[in-house]
């Protein structure tokens, strides 16, 4: 059973009735996922690291496309970790914090295994990640404001929206990059747990203009993100 109290505790986040902790508690989250320092919770499923690229016989263009479809998964995985973060920041009810709190952990492992595949790629993450994080806490918070079904609502469909960019990008992936594949499929796999969880829980559909907005939002960050 989960306690509803102010003393909610999940992965090192302690729910405080201070509003100033709980805002300087999600500023230090917010460090360790930009700054590269956060750690994931389980292994990379691509398994043990490679000694070069060359390795995995990627021609230097296939390498390159690589490296830009995994840091937009990247980016995706920054949004929806401060999407959650910025959601139950403001979510009073404690069941809720906790499906949106495990979401966030698993984004995380997300953004560590891709991360670590950009730099076996010889590359780096996008430049406006502090940006990308800003607008999607701010968006979470916002979004908390519309009631539990429809806070739901979004993490079931931002979900929805990133297995169909996942599948894409494993038609995309070369052949070759077995473990980008690997990355993104468990990627995928987590994405669909989340958001039959945020549907078991009640998740109410949203209106087809936020569906359009946020497809919308989301084409400009990943033609952005490939490059930037």
């Amino acid at each position: 059973m989960i306690e509803h109290s102010s003393n909610y505790r999940h992965s090192g986040f302690v729910r405080r009735s201070n509003p100033l902790e709980d805002i300087l508690a999600e500023v230090g989250k917010a460090l360790q996922v930009l700054d590269g320092s956060a750690q994931a919770g389980r292994p990379n499923p691509a398994g043990p690291k490679p000694l070069n690229a060359a390795e995995e016989n990627l021609s230097p263009a296939e390498q390159r496309h690589s490296a830009g479809l995994m840091r937009v998964n990247h980016v995706g995985e920054i949004c929806a970790q401060a999407l959650y973060r910025g959601q139950a920041l403001f979510c009073r009810d404690a069941a809720i914090r906790q499906v949106l709190y495990k979401a966030a952990d698993e984004e995380v492992d997300h953004l560590v295994w891709c991360n670590e595949r950009l730099q076996e790629l010889n590359s780096r993450p996008s430049l406006l990640n502090p940006l990308w994080y800003l607008g999607s806490f701010s968006l979470g918070a916002v979004a908390s404001r519309a009631g539990i079904p429809y806070n739901l609502g979004f993490m079931a469909e931002t979900e929805r929206q990133v297995e169909q960019h996942l599948d894409d990008h494993l038609e995309q992936l070369p052949p070759q990059d077995a473990r980008s594949r690997r990355i993104v499929e468990q990627m995928r796999d987590d994405e669909i747990q989340h958001r039959t969880t945020a549907e078991r829980h009640g998740a109410a559909p949203l209106p087809g203009p936020v569906k359009l907005a946020m497809r919308l939002m989301s084409k400009v960050m990943t033609t952005t993100a490939y490059r930037i």
